[in-house]
């Protein structure tokens, strides 16, 4: 399988959400108003860039990049990735691979000096993160944001 990775556009929102629904599958999918709005507003976010990993037309993965310019560090920013997800039929096949060293390129070209994620706290996750050179260097926290209706 050939794997290219690129920037995503507009036509891949479907597959996008296609692999959104794999990796939160208790989420409630986004109606197409809702996901096109969402899109167009990261389409205009300044060092935001969604990656895909195409193989031979089927987007298959995908990693949420942002560059966050930095006081610290000579003013060097950093890349934060997110929402990393390789179609299930797809996974063991270096989907994942290449979309971190995607990430890491975006990342140098960018004037990062790191790029930093999250992992879900499983082993095959950490192993995976690990042998494409990244390390567990410190330990997260999350809050989480009640959504209030009215």
């Amino acid at each position: 399988m050939k794997i290219t990775v690129r920037s995503a556009v507009g036509a891949d929102l479907p597959s996008l959400l296609a692999l959104y629904g794999e990796l939160n599958p208790d989420d409630a999918p986004l109606s197409r108003e809702k996901a096109d709005a969402v899109w167009a507003a990261i389409s205009r976010q300044q060092g935001r860039t969604v990656l895909v990993a195409d193989a031979e037309g089927d987007v298959v993965g995908t990693a949420d990049c942002l560059v966050l310019p930095n006081l610290t560090r000579g003013g060097r920013a950093i890349l934060f990735v997110e929402n990393v997800v390789v179609a299930e039929a797809s996974q063991r096949r270096g989907v994942g691979r290449e979309l971190m060293q995607a990430a890491v390129q975006l990342g140098a070209s960018t004037g990062c000096y790191k790029v930093q994620l999250l992992a879900a706290d499983d082993e095959y996750v950490h192993t995976f993160y690990e042998s494409c050179g990244f390390q567990a260097r410190a330990e997260g926290f999350r809050r989480y944001i009640e959504q209030h209706d009215g």
